[in-house]
């Protein structure tokens, strides 16, 4: 017996990206659950990042992220990290590439952990890794300012003189990751994140020193300009979503803020926006592809002309959407391709083609819809 397999038009690089292939098995962060949490956090670099937690026995028992360990729980910095341990999605081998990055949306973790059908842990997936193999898509090639008019997260600020007590209030009811450092004149300063804090969150509440009048002030009220970086990278919206994606791989920071000619704030591009631009064009279904007893060498033949039906479809005037059916019979020895056009209005246009050589069936395909 055959198998059928369903694949969205938009979502076929990611389908052909094997979840092995991204996999991260030697710059893995890994921790004991006997460690402190303050010790753990101290092995991450960013406020997305996390620490997998393996006991002696080489179990992987769940992971230590910043945003769970210490804005939603407000562990102490000598916690054992066996008590802060947050279950974040496992990654599945034949996970596809949208749903990944669904999960570390959803999850606010960009570092899942990955395992076999057998559960042996494999390694790691980040959401840059991901980001890395899907900026040549379309979708990155939308102009800024369009992006804006489709974006639901509105633009979160903090002055510069405002308190640090303060912006861990908003983080804590914003839940967002990061806040926009302006000045009084709503001029871009800088940018904070809980991560730069997190050594304030992780603390016990202490006291500083007596200052000159002799007053006692907590490390809470220190002024946000104290904590917030000073470097930024930023756009103009004339520009497209490819060149901030492009800043965020080369720079290796998670976000791009969007400024007007007066270096004012208008949003800001992180990671997590891109990857939602991902999958909600991954379910958008223009094209759905069907296959049956495809092996994998002719998957990649059939790679080839992806892009080639996609154009056929955006280009083609009234078409609403498009179904491929390809099925491989004889191993290899005959192929039948079927494509289906829906227009907006009347019957749909059926293209039957077969033959011994797939590659010469889909240019047959292809040339008989271009007429």
């Amino acid at each position: 017996m055959g198998y059928a397999d369903n694949y969205k038009f938009n979502t076929f690089p990611a389908f052909y990206m094997k979840v092995h292939t991204i996999i991260d098995s030697e710059d893995v962060i890994k921790v004991s659950p006997d460690e402190t949490l303050s010790s753990a956090l101290s092995k991450l670099k960013s406020a997305h990042d996390a620490a997998l937690v393996f006991d002696e026995e080489h179990k992987y028992l769940g992971l230590i992220n910043p945003y769970f360990s210490v804005i939603r729980t407000s562990f102490p910095s000598n916690a054992k990290v066996i008590n802060c341990i947050f279950h974040a999605p496992r990654i599945g081998i034949h996970f596809s590439i949208s749903k990944i990055a669904q999960l570390m949306n959803e999850s606010k973790v960009h570092y899942l952990p990955v395992f076999d059908d057998n559960e042996k842990f494999l390694g790691r997936i980040s959401a840059r890794s991901l980001l890395r193999n899907l900026q040549h898509l379309d979708i990155f090639s939308t102009q800024i300012s369009e992006f804006l008019k489709t974006k639901k997260q509105k633009l979160i600020t903090i002055y510069e003189d405002d308190s640090i007590s303060n912006a861990l209030q908003i983080f804590k009811n914003t839940r967002v990751s990061k806040l926009v450092v302006v000045n009084k004149e709503f001029r871009l300063k800088g940018i904070i994140s809980y991560y730069d804090v997190i050594s304030l969150l992780a603390s016990p509440k202490k006291k500083d020193r007596s200052n000159g009048d002799g007053k006692k002030y907590n490390i809470q009220n220190k002024r946000v300009r104290n904590y917030a970086k000073s470097f930024v990278l930023t756009l103009g919206a004339e520009r497209i979503l490819r060149d901030a994606l492009h800043l965020i791989l080369e720079k290796r920071i998670g976000s791009v803020v969007v400024v007007d000619s007066m270096n004012k704030p208008i949003t800001i591009i992180t990671t997590k926006d891109l990857l939602s631009l991902f999958i909600r064009e991954s379910n958008r279904e223009l094209i759905k592809v069907t296959s049956k007893n495809l092996s994998q060498k002719s998957k990649k033949v059939l790679g080839g002309f992806f892009y080639h039906f996609k154009n056929i479809i955006q280009k083609g005037k009234g078409i609403t959407k498009a179904k491929l059916f390809i099925k491989e019979e004889k191993q290899g020895g005959l192929f039948q391709v079927i494509l289906s056009l829906f227009p907006k209005k009347g019957e749909p246009k059926i293209i039957k083609k077969e033959g011994k050589n797939l590659e010469h069936v889909l240019k047959e395909v292809k040339k008989k819809e271009e007429r």
